[in-house]
């Protein structure tokens, strides 16, 4: 998300690089850059002007910092900025004093209103232990309802409709229900239009005057840019927006109705939809995303998904081996497994500190399942004892995976690589200073403190310096990217690494010239042994 509004913001701030001292001047020619980007991004024309004005006013201000460059003073302001015209922090739904959360989901067709439905339903049953009920009140989309019920049985939440009612009746049939059943979260999912217009407007007006809603929340799509501030601005005309919801992020290479809506409606996001699976909807929050949209990345998100979505017990196990250098293949394939739970590689990138470089790069996913295929050619005994892959093992598990022998061997020395890279960390103790509760963050690469766990330091290079507490040594190979922890972007694609550091490359080279003199002084022995 955010791809282009990334990396023109980046942009933006490297002709500071250098300077001591932020001045009239390079900050006006700083301004004009960020309010191309954020016009190119389609945030609304006035939501541009009023932030880049405060921004000058915040980096020409009496609270800059000492001590600190000007283009460091500089990201500092649009950081700052961008999360006061993102927040408040805090948003959050309101909670009934007396009987069942009414909650009213409202938007225009498209934007996703009945998955959102579910979405929230799941979210804040697992993460808040509500009971919620989904009433479906979309009766002119065809299948609308039948969408909802059949979303509701995959979670085991309850849907209510009621045939042949009016979308208002509909939803005070539901409010009884759920006070009859002990529901204490009721979602509305109401109809949508491909416009606004004034049936669509009159019909949300009577449900919510029938249904005095808690929460009225504007289903947004993200990808629709100006379209979604504008549609934003007439429902908050006819209802009293508690909160906006933005869906289908993950999809938005630019972005600009996340910065506009709220400005625009005063409403706060309290959502984003980031994915089209279930559980793909999280809490909104201001700071982490203004870090990512700055390349800073979202290193709480990323500690958040790995607790969520590594076992504890199996994760502690795993760290210990990591640590002690007594781990096997069998032990990095379902280290391999475990992150790959953490989401697409290409949004794990966009979480982490300083990947805003990668914004054009199109990760192979696919990568990773070749890597899985030879796990899965090679026996189990040689997963658990890798000295037994010999030149004619390792010929045969290539062919059952498909691939050339070199990619056996390639991945027999990154898992030496990351063997050597992580007992030279157990030697450093870092075992003993992290507790159980922390070793899922760690095999993300993360503490929960926000610090790289670098592998990279050992020796082993490293995608993140430290994904997977090691997996870098496996993706990035020796050297990469200084500014990015050591990473090899291109050891995702499985190539070579244009964007390599020169030590990498002179490295390469070396191996090449004695790979040469090696083969030259064979044949010189050979052609002694026939004289």
């Amino acid at each position: 998300m955010f791809e282009t509004l990334t990396k023109r913001l980046t942009g933006s701030f490297s002709f500071l690089r250098g300077r001591q001292e932020l001045t009239e001047e390079n900050v006006a020619e700083g301004l004009k850059q960020v309010r191309q980007a954020l016009l190119e991004a389609d945030v609304h024309f006035q939501v541009a002007r009023r932030f880049t004005d405060s921004v000058r006013e915040r980096a020409l201000g009496a609270d800059r910092l000492a001590g600190v460059d000007a283009s460091n003073q500089f990201v500092h302001a649009v950081h700052q900025e961008l999360v006061e015209l993102m927040g408040p922090e805090d948003a959050r739904l309101p909670v009934a004093k007396q009987g069942p959360t009414v909650v009213l989901l409202a938007g225009l067709q498209g934007a996703g209103k009945t998955t959102t439905c579910a979405k929230l339903a799941r979210l804040l049953r697992d993460e808040h232990k509500r009971r919620p009920l989904m009433v479906a009140a979309d009766v002119k989309r065809p299948a609308a309802v039948e969408q909802l019920r059949v979303l509701g049985q995959r979670l085991d939440v309850p849907v209510f409709h009621l045939e042949g009612a009016t979308p208002p009746e509909v939803c005070r049939a539901g409010l009884e229900e759920a006070r009859r059943t002990g529901a204490d979260l009721v979602l509305l999912d109401t109809a949508g239009r491909l416009h606004v217009d004034e049936a669509l407007m009159d019909e949300v007006a009577q449900i919510a005057a029938v249904t005095q809603p808690h929460a009225q929340v504007l289903v947004v799509d993200a990808m629709t840019g100006q379209d979604a501030v504008r549609s934003a601005e007439a429902f908050h005309e006819r209802l009293d927006l508690t909160g906006v919801i933005l869906t289908k992020l993950d999809g938005d290479a630019r972005g600009g109705a996340a910065l506009s809506i709220k400005e625009v409606t005063g409403a706060p996001i309290l959502f984003v939809g980031t994915g089209e699976k279930i559980e793909d909807l999280d809490a909104f929050s201001a700071e982490r995303m203004a870090g990512r949209i700055l390349g800073m990345g979202d290193v709480v998100g990323l500690v958040d998904q790995a607790q969520k979505t590594i076992d504890e017990t199996e994760a502690q196990a795993s760290f210990e081996k990591l640590v002690m250098g007594t781990f096997t293949l069998q032990d990095m394939f379902s280290m391999i497994r475990m992150v790959r739970k953490l989401g697409p590689m290409k949004k794990v990138l966009g979480m982490m500190p300083g990947m805003g470089q990668l914004a054009d790069m199109d990760v192979d996913e696919r990568q990773f399942d070749r890597l899985e295929a030879l796990f899965l050619s090679m026996t189990p005994r040689e997963r658990l004892k890798p000295d037994l892959l010999d030149l004619s093992r390792r010929r045969r598990v290539a062919r059952g995976a498909g691939q050339p022998v070199n990619a056996v061997n390639d991945l027999v020395k990154r898992y030496g690589q990351m063997k050597k890279a992580m007992k030279q960390l157990g030697k450093l103790g870092l075992g003993s200073r992290i507790g159980a509760k922390d070793k899922r963050a760690a095999l993300a690469g993360l503490s929960d403190t926000g610090a790289m766990v670098d592998p990279g330091a050992g020796g082993g290079g490293g995608l993140f310096g430290g994904l997977g507490g090691g997996l870098g040594g496996l993706f990035g190979g020796g050297g990469g990217m200084p500014d990015m922890g050591g990473m090899d972007p291109s050891a995702l694609m499985g190539g070579t690494n244009p964007m390599g550091s020169s030590a990498t490359r002179k490295s390469g080279r070396a191996d090449d010239k004695r790979r040469k003199e090696k083969a030259k002084a064979k044949q010189r022995r050979k052609n002694r042994r026939k004289k």
